[in-house]
Parts: structure tokens; sequence; C-alpha cells
């Protein structure tokens, strides 16, 4: 098949090797197959099997130009979300064959993506369910208002957890675009249900803490996307974050800070989008409980140190909101008022913080929240008054932030900013952000766990 120099793999050529031969030697005719891309798996019998990435194939054809599609129709449904193509579904070879012959018409198929994204299942997980932790519920809303990465830090039992699990409940709806790549990355890791047509809910992954670094940026023969990429659009969730491999850790690096997941490999190069909010959570000890009240903690400053030095600098620095979440008290967990506010009362003030930032960068398509600001965004959106800048001074001064976490900073005040309907910055807006960096005071922590220890 030419060009001879383009590796070439998967079963899909199946179909149409064997409609070009059949054409080629006259016993079909190919007229009503011009300009149509044919793809499929062959069984023994002519059956059509379906494929892998069948809708990433039909949004290239439509791209090349291609009048049509003809595909299994066990990948119809999916593939029948791309709109300006013909897209045709056949069960056997012979189908195929009859239709080029002007025997039997296989009808287009066509669905409206709009129609499917307003079916959107909602989880029956809400936030409402958790007891107390008011500032984690705050924290998650302000991640989730400019899709900021956060990390939870806090004893066992504290409900991390069940945080990050309703995370993705406050999140906004998939837009099209968004909706479209989510799926033709499920697609292509063939994890797409049967009969599915578009992926309406924001993907939630949860990979163990023994992954490898392959399956995390993804990788194999042939090459398939990895956790990072199977989170796009959603949410990454690494709990127990400093038991993961450190290769691990440190490969998310470049999807953290470019949103894209490039493999090279010996006879193939490709990249799959990675654009993911990380949630992680941990201990704040190897034991779990130095800072609380019901528990002892015998971890010296020596093993709190090394334990925290499992995350790198420059990892921590990719991460927008490190939160200290305590255990639960008493009274919030025997109160009978419930949890606080619903997932969707959170949602509807976080959508209408991504709505100002949509209008915000509607001249810059490649940014869809504040998180994804370069510095020339960063420059532009987080202009600071005096007192702005001299409440940043100190904090850089004392706390030693890097010049990213300092970026980072201004886009989580930014965020602030936008949540409660202010254009400017003001310094209550800064003081918060500067605030969901406690791992920048790494050193003030390991100090006091120290005391700790010798204060017994």
């Amino acid at each position: 098949m030419a060009p001879a120099d383009v590796s070439k793999g998967g079963s899909g050529f199946d179909l149409p090797i064997a409609i070009g031969l059949l054409v080629a030697s006259g016993q079909i005719p190919g007229e009503a197959l011009r300009d149509q891309l044919i793809v499929g798996e062959l069984g023994l019998e002519g059956a059509l099997r379906p494929i892998r990435g069948a809708l990433p194939i039909t949004l290239a054809a439509r791209a090349a130009g291609c009048r049509g599609v003809i595909l299994p129709r066990a990948n119809l449904a999916e593939a029948s979300v791309v709109q300006g193509i013909e897209v045709r579904g056949a069960e056997t070879l012979s189908a195929v064959c009859r239709h080029s012959a002007g025997q039997e018409r296989l009808e287009p198929q066509s669905q409206n993506p709009a129609e499917l994204l307003e079916s959107t299942r909602r989880s029956a997980l809400d936030l409402a369910d958790v007891r107390g932790q008011g500032a984690a519920k705050r924290a998650l809303e302000i991640a989730a208002a400019g899709g900021h990465n956060l990390l939870l830090i806090g004893p066992p039992g504290a409900g991390k957890t069940m945080l990050a699990r309703r995370f993705a409940t406050i999140l906004p709806g998939l837009g099209l675009d968004e909706a479209l790549e989510v799926t033709a990355i499920h697609s292509v890791a063939g994890l797409l249900a049967a009969g599915t047509s578009l992926i309406t809910d924001r993907p939630f992954r949860a990979p163990h803490h023994t992954v490898s670094e392959a399956g995390l940026v993804g990788g194999g023969s042939p090459p398939r996307p990895g956790e990072v990429s199977l989170a796009h659009g959603g949410v990454l969730f690494l709990d127990e974050m400093p038991e993961f491999r450190r290769g691990a850790l440190e490969v998310l690096r470049q999807p953290l800070e470019d949103g894209m997941v490039s493999l090279n490999r010996a006879a193939v190069s490709l990249s799959y989008p990675s654009r993911f909010m990380l949630v992680a959570a941990m201990n704040p000890c190897p034991c779990g409980y130095r800072g609380d009240p019901a528990h002892d903690c015998r971890c010296s400053a020596v093993h709190v140190e090394r334990y925290l030095g499992r995350l790198s600098g420059p990892l921590l620095d990719r991460i927008d909101i490190h939160l200290s979440v305590p255990a639960v008290a008493w009274r919030d967990l025997s109160g009978r008022d419930g949890g606080g506010e619903s997932s969707a009362a959170v949602r509807t003030r976080v959508e209408l913080a991504r709505r100002v930032q949509r209008e915000r960068f509607v001249d810059r398509r490649w940014i869809r929240c504040n998180a994804q600001m370069g510095s020339r965004e960063v420059r532009q959106c987080c202009r600071q008054s005096e007192p702005v800048e001299a409440l940043l001074r100190t904090a850089i001064v004392k706390l030693g932030l890097s010049a990213r976490a300092y970026g980072r900073v201004l886009k989580l005040a930014r965020t602030i900013a936008d949540l409660e309907g202010s254009v400017a910055l003001e310094p209550h807006h800064v003081a918060e952000a500067i605030q969901y960096r406690a791992l920048d005071r790494r050193s003030s922590l390991v100090h006091r766990a120290g005391e700790t220890v010798s204060g017994r």
C-alpha cells in the first residue's frame, strides 16, 4: 500500500483491500464508492467487525474532503455524530458490494451532537454528602471554576477521597469540541462502549499507585493512550500520591504543562491530547496523623522530610492548590442539617465563572480557563495594584515562591476574583490564593513535626 514509507497497522484495512480487489478485477462497479473512505475488519465469513478510532477516522475523512465514509455498523453510532459528511454502516462485505452495484442502498446516518449533550447524565454523588470541610469545598469550587490542579493533604478518614470523587459533579458540562475530543480518545483506546455515540460526561480516572510510566502517559505496540489522555477534559485522581513511583510522577510534568503527550517510537511518532485537571491526595506524614488531635504521630522530622521529598519541587509547582484537610469534627458528623450546598448549586457558580473566562479569551481559542493562561495572558488579565504587588513581594521573600508558583498564584487569584464578579484583583483575592500554597512552607511543616516528637 502506497506510500510505502508510511507505517501502517491495524485491522481496518481488511475491507478497503477487499473492495479494491473486487473493483480492480471488475466484479463490482466502483463509481458509487468514489470519494468514499472505506474502513473495517473482515471476519472469515465476510462479516464486518468494529474497529478502534472510528470517530477520529471520520473526522480525518471530512478534513481530507471525502464525500462519505463506509464502516462497520457497530461503529455507526460514534461516527454519525460528525456533521458535514455522509456516514454509512454495513454488516457484511456483501452489503457493501450490493451498495456499490446499486442493488441495495446503504442509507447515510446522522445524529445531532447538541441533542446528545443535552442528555448528559449527572452522577448520583453529591457534594452535600460531605460533612463539614467548608474550606476544602471552597477550594474545590475555585479549582473547578478556573481549571486548577489540586492537592489535598490530611489524615486518613478526613474525607479526601470522598471530596475528590465529588469534584467532577461541580464541573461544567462538556462543550461539543471537548466531547468529540474525549470520545475520539476513548475510541482509539478501545474503551468506547458498544452503541455509544458521544461521551457527554467528563472523565474521572483513578489509576492505582502501582501504575507504570507507560500506563500513565501511553505506550505499547501499537501505541495507545494512557491515563493522562483518557482523563482529557476531566479529572485524573491520584490517591496516596507519594506512593506512586517517582518516575511515574515525573512523567506528569509535560502533560500538566503542555496539555499534550508526545510518544516517539522507532516506527511512529504521535501525540495525544492530555488537558486534564489533576486532583491528588496524600497524608501529611508516613503514619498519616501529624496534626491530628485524636491520634499521636511518631514520625520524626527526617521521616516527614523524606516522605514529602517524594514529590519534587517542579511537580508541586504545577499544582495550583495545596490544601490541608483536617479530620472532621464530631459536631459536623453528628449534625442533622446535611452537608451544606449541593453540587448543582456550586456548579451554577462555577459555570458563571467559566462563562466570564470564555468571554475573556474569545480571541484565544486555545485557552478555555484561567489555569491555561500563558505568561502574556497573566500580565494582561492579572494587573496588580500597589497593595497587591506589595503582598506578592512579601510572599515571594518569606515563602520562597518560584517563578512558576508566582504565576500560578496570580491565576488562582484571577479565578477567585471571577467567582466574586470582580474585574480587578484585590489584596484579599491574592491573600486567599497564597494560603493555598501549603507545601511551599514545607520547611516549617517539617520543623513543627520535629518539635512534636521532641516534646514527648
